[in-house]
């Protein structure tokens, strides 16, 4: 099993949901972040005095999955969240050693 982490643009959030739901990913978690990469964020305007935003919003999803989805899941979402401009995102991909659903005590791929 592999967990797939994606930071992207808040407005692309729905692009990749639906993308993900048409090849059956249906579960994620889903949490407001900020950061900067290579963007260092932007100056802004407020009461007329201007102010570094150091921290930009993004948006991270989080996905457990099974190691045949992977490929497919990856280039579902770099292809969704795509903007061409910078800041996009990137996606983080790391193994999951054992699940376990709460509720009945299923596992693993049974878990997901």
């Amino acid at each position: 099993m592999k967990k797939v982490e994606a930071i992207i643009k808040p407005f692309k959030l729905d692009d990749v949901r639906e993308a993900l739901a048409d090849i059956d990913v249906t579960g994620m978690t889903v949490s407001e972040v900020k950061g900067f990469g290579r963007q260092k964020g932007h100056t802004e305007l407020y009461r007329g005095a201007e102010y570094m935003v150091d921290f930009l919003p993004k948006v991270k999803l989080e996905i457990v999955i099974d190691d045949e989805m992977l490929d497919r899941c990856v280039e579902t979402i770099q292809a969704a969240a795509l903007t061409q401009k910078i800041g996009d995102g990137k996606i983080f991909v790391s193994d999951i050693e054992r699940v376990i659903r709460i509720r009945t005590g299923e596992e693993n791929e049974d878990a997901i």
